[in-house]
């Protein structure tokens, strides 16, 4: 007699639907609204911007992106306050990303 193995799971596999489904609404669960910043918070990231930005000096960044509160490490290489953007490079890739000043949540040197 041989042993079944893993082919006893192969009929619970059957509708890959679901599990999309399953995964989209617990993903849907896990979601936050985007904080709301005060004037003062606003001024001292734009503050923390610019001084890692003229120092080189590696930041932790928070940023708010669908739904959800992400924190990188990385290194400040342009800001533009008039068009509402920056770039900074991340330290595990160094790859350049370009974001948008409003998803930012908070800024603190490494």
């Amino acid at each position: 007699m041989e042993p079944r193995g893993m082919k006893k799971w192969r009929p619970f596999a059957t509708m890959p639907e679901q599990y999309i489904g399953l995964k989209e609404m617990i993903n849907k669960q896990a979601e936050v609204a985007q904080p709301v910043l005060t004037e003062e918070q606003m001024e001292q990231i734009n503050f923390t911007l610019i001084e890692a930005l003229h120092t080189n000096k590696q930041v932790y960044l928070t940023y708010y992106k669908k739904g959800q509160c992400i924190t990188e490490t990385g290194f400040i290489q342009f800001v533009d306050s008039l068009g509402n953007l920056f770039i900074f490079i991340d330290d595990v890739f160094e790859l350049k990303n370009k974001m948008r000043l409003s998803e930012l949540i908070d800024v603190r040197l490494a």
